[in-house]
């Protein structure tokens, strides 16, 4: 089963609440309140377990007490829990907790990839130059190496979030991210490609030269698009399901970096049309993904939505 552990600190005045909210809940379990036992902020503890299936109705009923605000509340995802409490919640909420998207979770997890850090840009750098010699030397594995240190996925996932969300504002800062993370990345990649050239490592008859392995990056074609978006679709699942890894390799077949890169090695040597299938390459694979994206996301809005009816139904029912 899967399940989420909540840790609450509640103002005195709001636990009476915050205890009926929980105990009218079938998806909630392990029920635990230590009055007075938060310092920081001051207030009682509350601490339960509740399946994912049924997480964003609980979590979105406690910040309607004001919670977020006047106290805290704390979501963390339970490896293993061997309970029969556990398992009976888990039959009775309707859905499956590995499909069930926690949307409170999500915003958190995306909103942290808005931010325009020194580590980001490092890694966009990073990657790009990777994949500018990997370019020249028409070799897959650097393009492979480049594609899982390359960071975009983040701020990507957190566009798709902000538009299916209508937060415009989060929307606004990760194509920030984005343009900016691109721009430095290509720039740097540009510079690069000069001083590798004076120092004789590299030189344009490479870049000219047949490429049979890597010259997609720069011919887009109608598979570019299929390709994008069945991407942004594995990347979406990724991120929202419960049962999914780290996303390092998720974007394995989408040449966004590779194609900055191209773009950027031919921009260094002058080469106007393969800079510009280079970017065209780029462009449709960004538009791809966030599309595939937030089709995702509104399709799992749409079945998460049904599966609240449902659980309100079976609880009206019930009672």
């Amino acid at each position: 089963m899967d399940m989420m552990h909540v840790r609450v600190i509640s103002p005195a005045a709001s636990t009476a609440r915050v205890e009926a909210l929980l105990a009218g809940d079938e998806a909630v379990v392990h029920v635990i309140v230590v009055p007075g036992a938060a310092r920081s902020p001051a207030g009682d503890l509350v601490e339960f377990d509740v399946v994912r299936e049924g997480a964003t109705d609980v979590l979105d009923a406690l910040r309607g007490l004001g919670l977020d605000h006047d106290g805290a509340i704390v979501m963390e995802n339970v490896d293993a829990a061997l309970s029969s409490a556990a398992r009976r919640a888990a039959r009775r909420v309707p859905g499956l907790g590995v499909d069930a998207v926690v949307w409170q979770e999500l915003e958190e997890k995306t909103g942290e990839e808005t931010q325009l850090s020194w580590s980001y840009v490092v890694f966009m750098i990073v990657a790009t130059v990777i994949a500018s010699i990997g370019v020249l030397l028409d070799q897959p594995i650097l393009i492979v190496g480049s594609m899982v240190v390359g960071p975009e996925f983040g701020p990507l996932a957190a566009v798709c979030v902000g538009i299916v969300q209508r937060r415009g504002r989060l929307v606004r800062r990760s194509t920030v991210t984005l343009v900016v993370g691109f721009a430095v990345g290509m720039a740097v990649t540009v510079l690069t490609t000069w001083l590798l050239t004076a120092a004789g490592l590299v030189d344009s008859s490479m870049l000219l030269a047949e490429r049979p392995l890597t010259d997609f990056i720069w011919r887009p074609d109608a598979l570019s698009w299929v390709v994008g978006f069945l991407a942004g679709i594995a990347g979406m699942l990724s991120l929202t399901s419960a049962k999914a890894g780290t996303l390092v390799g998720v974007l394995i077949s989408v040449t966004t970096v590779p194609a900055a890169a191209n773009a950027a090695v031919a921009i260094a040597y002058g080469v106007g049309h393969e800079a510009a299938g280079s970017t065209l390459q780029l462009v449709i694979n960004l538009v791809a993904i966030v599309v595939a994206g937030v089709l995702t996301l509104l399709v799992q809005l749409i079945a998460g939505r049904h599966a609240g009816r449902r659980r309100t139904e079976l609880g009206t029912v019930r009672r």
